[in-house]
């Protein structure tokens, strides 16, 4: 199977509900004479008024997504549908009109701000360039978008983003991008350079403010706890790829991808009583360079067999609303057994008639 298969076909709401859909997306990039394969095959749908989180370790390609989403990066190939327009066939002009829909808030606020320009300027921006409003209404609309966020616009307005700390830095983030009134907004780990404390402060604003304006999110975060407490659904990413998709509440209850069952592992139970069994991650994560062939996890996983190797597991149902993509499957706490075999034995592809755990070297 083609790195640049899909592996992600998940069974898509009615289209009123969807505000935007990756169909089959790749990013590459040239990295002297190779090429780094970033993002390889992946598609969802983003559902009106949800929140999607997509998880994976540092260089999953998760936050490439992110980029590609908004166009920031383009695309190799596949497209990006908001609202039933291809992102990637509108006109430059067209772009930017659609991107005032679509705002992204970045990891590090700090630098995603003009140290040169003052607070109420940095945030009034969106109105400025779309000229929206007299003067005298955007700069009422800054302060009430300045207060929604926690920031008093009286002590802050006239200041600059480097007399603030990461935190107020991105509550002036978001101020900024929800001024373009958009419908969608993509947070690239919008807590990951944050104090624990500052964190928590944050992640609650968003939530109230997606409830406050009618947003639709998707979150971007390594950390599974985080992406569990804001998410409706998660997507798990791994090297480029979708492992797993499922709700919120059901990935946790019940991972059946290997690698998620790691990274829960990875996620501290503060009560030993509650201690899980999961198997911790394992190794370094493969070059995207050369990615390996079949399964991109079996050179880490601890249940791989010679089909793994062999074939690309696509993302395939496995309960109502979740998918995952592997041939033997975490069903009930064990691998590989008849519910999980049974659609690869009606696809003619049989696995090994004793799938049991295996040591791998890495």
């Amino acid at each position: 199977m083609s790195d640049h298969s899909t592996n992600s076909e998940i069974a898509a709401p009615s289209a009123e509900d969807v505000v935007l859909t990756a169909d089959n997306l790749v990013v590459e990039f040239r990295s002297g004479h190779r090429t780094v394969h970033a993002v390889s095959g992946v598609s969802f749908a983003v559902r009106r008024g949800e929140t999607l989180g997509l998880v994976g370790e540092s260089g999953c390609g998760k936050s490439t997504t992110g980029r590609a989403l908004v166009q920031v990066q383009a695309p190799t190939s596949g497209r990006v549908v908001y609202q039933g327009q291809d992102l990637g066939q509108l006109s430059r002009r067209k772009l930017r009109q659609v991107r005032t829909k679509i705002q992204m808030i970045f990891q590090d606020p700090i630098s995603s701000l003009n140290p040169r320009r003052r607070v109420r300027d940095i945030v009034a921006e969106p109105l400025t360039i779309w000229r929206r409003g007299t003067k005298k209404e955007r700069a009422a609309q800054v302060r009430e978008m300045l207060e929604a966020v926690g920031i008093d616009p009286d002590a802050a307005g006239d200041r600059r983003p480097q007399e603030f700390s990461g935190g107020q830095c991105q509550r002036i983030s978001i101020a900024r991008a929800l001024m373009a009134d958009p419908d969608l907004l993509i947070c690239d780990e919008p807590v990951s350079a944050l104090d624990v404390s500052v964190q928590a402060q944050i992640l609650n604003l968003l939530a109230d403010l997606k409830e406050k304006f009618g947003l639709t999110m998707v979150f971007i975060a390594h950390d599974l706890a985080v992406v569990k407490n804001v998410s409706d659904r998660v997507a798990v990413m791994y090297l480029g790829k979708l492992v797993e998709v499922a709700g919120s509440d059901d990935l946790y209850r019940a991972a059946a991808h290997p690698y998620t069952e790691a990274l829960l592992a990875s996620i501290p139970e503060p009560d030993p009583d509650h201690a899980t069994d999961h198997k911790a991650l394992s190794g370094e994560l493969p070059s995207p360079l050369n990615p390996p062939s079949g399964c991109r996890f079996r050179t880490r996983c601890p249940y791989a067999q010679a089909l793994c190797a062999e074939q690309e597991p696509p993302l395939r149902d496995i309960a109502p609303g979740h998918q995952v993509a592997c041939h033997f499957p975490l069903v009930g706490g064990s691998v590989g057994d008849s519910a999980a075999a049974t659609p690869l034995e009606a696809s003619g592809v049989r696995p090994s008639p004793d799938p049991v755990p295996v040591e791998i070297d890495v």
